[in-house]
Formats: structure tokens, sequence, C-alpha cells
């Protein structure tokens, strides 16, 4: 299964320049996976489009619901992050090797410990994954 990052879904659901990218490579994936960090930060991702004016607020709420209905439906499949999840976050943080956030930590762990393959557009976190053994694929 492939887990997708928030800045994926951002791809996908918002005009950007990496979308037709995306697009491309989401329409090979079988069993595409999200977490509730993921569904949070999605919503937070558009709101700052909101804010920055990039996205109107009716298109925002139109992108709302329709991500609302595709985890709904499932379009994809939902995978928690567990409490083992959290402390290894922390390990990999105080390893120091990485420039981790906690957030993108949290995502590397919930793709690690449920045998995932993580795909995203962040360079970053594409590293991080590349420094921990995590297969993934940067969408550039």
């Amino acid at each position: 299964m492939n887990y997708l990052d928030t800045s994926v879904l951002t791809g996908y659901y918002c005009r950007e320049e990496r979308s037709s990218a995306v697009q491309r490579v989401l329409s090979d994936i079988e069993d595409p996976t999200i977490s509730p960090l993921v569904e949070v930060e999605f919503y937070c991702a558009v709101a700052r489009k909101v804010r920055s004016g990039t996205v109107d607020e009716s298109t925002a709420l139109r992108i709302f619901s329709e991500f609302q209905v595709h985890v709904a439906e499932p379009r994809f499949h939902v995978v928690p992050v567990q409490s083992a999840d959290y402390a290894l976050a922390r390990e990999w943080i105080a390893q120091l090797a990485t420039p981790l956030r906690v957030l993108d930590a949290l995502h590397l762990a919930a793709v690690f410990s449920g045998g995932l393959r993580l795909i995203t557009a962040d360079r970053e976190l594409a590293r991080s994954a590349e420094h921990f053994g995590i297969e993934h694929e940067l969408i550039s």
C-alpha cells in the first residue's frame, strides 16, 4: 500500500504546479492510504491557501466536501497513528541526523510501522525517508 502525505493531497485537490505529476502518479496507485494526521494537516494546508489568497473560500469549502466524500467512500484506506509511532518518531528526531519536524516524523513512523511506501512531493521528507530506509517516491 502507498501512503500519501499531505503534499500529494494538496496537489491532487488544489491546482498547483505539481498537480499534473500528482494526477499521473495517483492514477497508477492501488490502495492509496492516509492517516488521520494527513486529514488534519490537509485541512490546515487548504486553510493556509485561503489565508494567502491562492484559493478562495468557496473553493476551499468545495475541496473539503469532496475530500470528506472520498474519505467516506472510502477512496482512501485510513491507517491510525499508533502510540509506538510517537516513540519511533521521537527516537528518529533524537538522532539529530535529519531536519525532521514533528508531523513529518509521525508520518514516517506510521509508514514504517505499517510496512507502507511513502508517496510525497516534499523533498525534505523524501530525504528523511531515504535516511531511515523507508521506501518512497518523490513526485517533482
